[in-house]
């Protein structure tokens, strides 16, 4: 569960990391009066779960009532990567001096969590990774230790950061930043966190640090332990996009895409060939749509009913490969779900694998004016390509 900045700087807030005073609003005139009482300058920016807000538009700076009333009016109701922006953080201006990069996250090749420390600051991790690769220190942690002082202390020396004018940071700041970079992996661990990226952490001209960004990611699989969560996922999801929010209802794991053609896919990895053997038959994907080893009619028909209420979609492609889910099952899921669904498409399925026969002769036992079967992965995709090519589309 990926957080909004302002919900992720509280639960730094939560762990003594120092943050910039602001305040959230959903209203342009909220913006102006909350504004004028941080006092000018001030840096509004639009509440949605992803980055690189700033190259979007979704961050300003306003010097006065007149600019922020006018920024918040455009940045309020707009929709920025997929998010419509409902709610703008409003923080008081930070004279910087210096910006760093630092986040923790879990290294599963090395079964360690890893953090990262770099002095690129403000700018894209997966940039500075391909153009100053040493410019990124790396420090990995046992699961069942902490981030000791001397560990983080050795982190920052290597990391060689430096303040505005290439000057190494004094032994005061750098006791300062071991504090901070220990208070954040306790945020990791305690807060069962899959990511915890500050970009940028600031030093400013006063000489203190400040946490300018949150990137939380939450390990939704560690829901039970935090009842509180279910507030948060309302307000971080309250602007996304509604295919996602119907299907997150539903347990589904789904991406909206912009094509016209409906994946449902029984894992990931065939999740993602279907996208791909779809683009390669020269359509385009409406989304991602894994429905993992529950084929169940419920399932089927949840899955069903989200990819049907994209108005874009003009063809579904199913793609089963049966393992420890028998394509029997999977049929009579299908035709569970097609008592509870309404269909308007055309479905194009391919089963394959574990008892596929049995499962085409069920689907062929109780044909479907729209349901067509074909024996390949790649077959089925052209016909769904084809069906969504010839606009056959809903069914009146």
């Amino acid at each position: 569960m990926d957080l909004l900045e302002y919900q992720g700087k509280g639960l730094l807030a939560d762990f003594g990391v120092p943050t910039p005073q602001g305040e959230v609003c959903s209203e342009a005139e909220g913006v102006v009066r909350c504004a004028a009482s941080l006092g000018f300058p001030v840096v509004l920016k639009a509440q949605v779960p992803v980055g690189g807000r700033g190259k979007a538009g979704g961050v300003r700076v306003v010097s006065s009532e007149t600019e922020a009333r006018s920024a918040a009016q455009e940045m309020l109701g707009m929709k920025l990567k997929g998010h419509i922006v409902r709610e703008l953080w409003v923080e008081h201006g930070c004279d910087i001096d210096s910006e760093w990069y630092v986040s923790f996250t879990l290294d599963r090749s090395a079964r360690k969590y890893l953090g990262m420390l770099s002095d690129k600051g403000g700018m894209d991790i997966e940039e500075v990774a391909g153009s100053h690769p040493e410019a990124i220190s790396r420090v990995h942690i046992d699961p069942l230790h902490e981030l000791t002082e001397q560990t983080a202390a050795d982190w920052i020396s290597k990391a060689k950061l430096c303040d505005r004018r290439g000057r190494p940071i004094g032994e005061e700041i750098s006791q300062k930043l071991v504090a901070v970079l220990r208070r954040l992996f306790r945020v990791f661990v305690e807060a069962d966190a899959e990511l915890v990226e500050v970009n940028p952490l600031v030093l400013d001209a006063s000489g203190a640090l400040v946490a300018l960004d949150a990137k939380v990611s939450l390990d939704a699989n560690a829901g039970f332990r935090h009842p509180e969560w279910a507030d948060l996922a309302g307000a971080a999801y309250a602007g996304s996009d509604p295919r996602e929010a119907l299907a997150r209802s539903k347990g589904l794991q789904y991406v909206g895409l912009e094509g016209t053609v409906g994946i449902i896919a029984n894992g990931a990895g065939l999740a993602m060939s279907s996208l791909d053997v779809v683009s390669q038959c020269g359509g385009a994907a409406a989304n991602f749509l894994d429905i993992g080893g529950g084929a169940s009619s419920a399932v089927m028909a949840s899955a069903l009913e989200v990819i049907m209420s994209d108005s874009n979609v003009a063809s579904i492609f199913v793609n089963i490969f049966g393992g420890i889910t028998r394509c029997d099952e999977v049929a009579r899921g299908i035709l569970g779900a097609l008592q509870r669904v309404q269909l308007s498409t055309p479905i194009v399925l391919r089963l394959d694998g574990t008892n596929a026969r049995e499962g085409r002769e069920l689907l062929a036992s109780q044909p479907h004016p729209l349901v067509f079967s074909e024996p390949t992965m790649l077959e089925a995709a052209a016909k769904a390509v084809e069906f969504a090519s010839a606009g056959s589309g809903r069914i009146a």
